[in-house]
């Protein structure tokens, strides 16, 4: 049977995921010019540096896409080492950035672990579950081991410390596990037990309520606390409808910060407005509903989880962005998928995607196969 390259291929992800990536490099200059040049001399210093990962990330896409996803499966323990030994040197070796301690820096590359991790333990999830599915209903033996694995996981990211992170891996965790077909009853203790956790954790320092508790009311701490969701509401506020222009940015000159990272969604709506905001949620709106489809459509129990679990991760940091930036959820330090300057999480949402492309091209293929198989049955009848 022979396969075609331009009827195998998803276009419709893969051309709206490479339209927003690009999209992405055009906000993070114009976020980010005034910032380079004060900070390094060079105005096109971000861009620069985002669009290397670019080039390393479609090169990781390509090869990906063509990659075969059962391989995960196989490859699953290798890819849990190497996720454990990550966020271990990030403990020991890993450099400090705004009170946290995320990175590590290996020759002249910044690679965030953590960003890796959330794959790797997708990728891990799919794989175990997929295993579990003829005693699923039983907690003990089919659905508590892996969440074990998720809880180390959890507590490494927590040393870091990188709350945003850690709470999103639970959230895709309690998706998968629903999607594998666990009992209402059992989700609904582990999510007792997750959210007792973090009420214990985030009570635990006065700054960290303090923090999580600013997006309430940031008024009542407008130089502290409530500083920076201030400064987004004016970036917004000034945006309006049409915006106030392609580059005209005020508030990325020095007064909000994270401007071409967490905030590179206000930075949007104040330079174009309402539709600049609306085309990103369009491209997300058309991955997402890519996602569920192809995991819908994919007949093996893997296939399905993984892709789940790729668009629910996608999807968790989507909303955990756009929440912080207009003060509907606490601020978390969630970057905006492909969009926000950031190579490690540019890397894996294209590696992520690549994979979603992977499984899609063989949904196509495989339907393709069983049509002609019928045409074949239908002659020889």
């Amino acid at each position: 049977m022979k396969y075609s390259f331009t009827k195998d291929n998803d276009w419709v992800l893969i051309i709206t995921t490479f339209l927003l990536a690009a999209f992405g490099l055009v906000m993070i200059f114009s976020a980010s010019y005034a910032l380079a040049l004060r900070e390094y001399g060079d105005f096109y210093y971000f861009l620069k540096r985002q669009s290397m990962w670019l080039g390393i990330g479609t090169v990781a896409f390509l090869f990906l896409m063509h990659f075969p996803y059962r391989f995960y499966k196989k490859l699953m323990i290798p890819i849990l080492i190497v996720s454990f030994a990550l966020l271990v040197l990030v403990i020991y070796f890993g450099v400090e950035g705004n009170g946290a301690q995320r990175w590590l820096i290996i020759g002249p590359f910044t690679l965030q672990p953590s960003e890796f991790v959330k794959l790797g333990v997708i990728v891990y999830l799919a794989a175990v579950y997929s295993k579990k599915q003829a005693y699923i209903n039983k907690f003990i033996t089919g659905v508590m081991p892996p969440l074990v694995v998720v809880g180390l996981v959890f507590v490494l990211i927590m040393r870091q410390p990188d709350l945003g992170t850690a709470t999103s891996i639970l959230i895709v965790t309690a998706l998968i596990v629903f999607f594998s077909g666990a009992k209402w009853r059992h989700l609904i203790a582990l999510g007792v037990v997750g959210v007792t956790l973090f009420v214990q954790y985030a009570t635990s320092e006065q700054y960290r309520l303090a923090r999580l508790t600013a997006f309430v009311n940031p008024f009542s701490d407008q130089s502290g606390t409530g500083y920076q969701l201030i400064q987004s509401y004016l970036a917004i506020a000034n945006g309006g409808l049409t915006g106030t222009g392609l580059g005209q940015s005020i508030q990325k000159l020095a007064y909000l910060p994270e401007a071409h990272t967490d905030f590179i969604l206000a930075i949007i709506a104040e330079e174009l407005g309402f539709f600049g905001v609306a085309f990103v949620f369009l491209c997300y709106g058309m991955i997402l509903f890519r996602g569920v489809v192809i995991g819908t459509r994919c007949k093996s129990p893997f296939g399905s989880l993984l892709a789940f679990g790729i668009v629910f991760q996608l999807a968790v940091q989507v909303v955990f962005n756009i929440g912080a930036v207009t003060g509907l959820l606490p601020i978390t330090g969630i970057p905006l998928p492909l969009v926000s300057n950031g190579g490690s999480s540019l890397l894996v949402t294209l590696m992520s995607l690549a994979i979603l492309a992977n499984i899609s091209r063989n949904n196509i293929r495989q339907r393709r196969k069983e049509e002609q198989e019928e045409e074949e049955a239908l002659h020889a009848s």
